[in-house]
């Protein structure tokens, strides 16, 4: 009998998060999403909406991906719905630009254990399960060319979490070798609603800094995601893949 091919995203209210459990769904995974429990209702909307237009199952688990309770209390509602899990993309992040000057060690520190130790605690305690499978695994994390060499310093929080969930990446893939190939991407500009609300001139400065002279539509990201998290992908792992377009 063969198992139901399940994929977890993490921060799926919005943006490239949704764009991911729209793309697995269409490809015929079960998705279980999840977001800040304050944006339950907005989740169980998606939830809806997926399961209306595809003939899949879709798992809604909210809770802050950077507090151990939450990420081990997913963990346990998971397992009363799952005994497998096929694909893990941490995508949940948050950010704030601002001078460094009047950014607050407070928000700094919010950042960096939202973005990173979120990240890692997925890993840890849902790579644990999927090494624990007979089937291939895969994990997907979501870093950013602000982690590389695209540097602002109004969002040097960010920028560093980003460049630590690259390494993050390929300690992991070394830890769950051979079981669970692991990988990051590295968008850059996006046109989510997160950027929508950026100034038009840095907008038209960015796009013309693009070889294509656009922002990525969150679904083109979504595709590379879902490219390493499928079954074509047999070989690449512990790797940092970039996606910005030419910049």
């Amino acid at each position: 009998m063969l198992l139901t091919k399940v994929a977890l995203i993490t921060g799926t209210r919005r943006g490239l998060g949704k764009a991911c459990a729209y793309k697995f769904a269409q490809n015929g995974y079960d998705v279980v999403i999840n977001d800040f429990k304050e944006y339950e209702a907005e989740c169980k909307q998606i939830k809806f909406d997926i399961e209306k237009k595809y003939s899949v199952k879709v798992l809604v688990l909210c809770g802050n991906v950077s507090v151990e309770v939450d990420v081990l209390n997913m963990l346990e509602k998971f397992k009363t719905q799952y005994s497998n899990l096929n694909v893990l993309v941490n995508n949940a992040a948050i950010v704030e630009d601002m001078d460094v000057s009047k950014r607050s060690t407070e928000l700094f520190e919010k950042t960096i254990r939202n973005n990173i130790t979120g990240t890692y605690l997925m890993c840890k305690y849902f790579g644990k399960l999927m090494y624990s499978s007979s089937d291939i695994s895969k994990i997907v994390n979501i870093a950013s060319t602000n982690g590389i060499d695209c540097n602002f310093p109004t969002s040097i929080d960010y920028d560093a979490s980003k460049a630590a969930i690259i390494n993050l990446t390929k300690n992991f893939a070394i830890e769950y070798a051979p079981k669970i190939l692991v990988n990051s991407v590295s968008p850059g500009w996006i046109n989510t609603e997160m950027n929508q609300d950026l100034e038009k001139d840095l907008i038209l400065e960015e796009s013309s800094k693009i070889y294509l002279k656009r922002f990525a539509e969150p679904e083109e990201i979504a595709s590379l995601v879902y490219y390493l998290s499928s079954e074509e992908n047999t070989y690449i792992n512990g790797e940092n893949i970039v996606i910005d377009g030419g910049y």
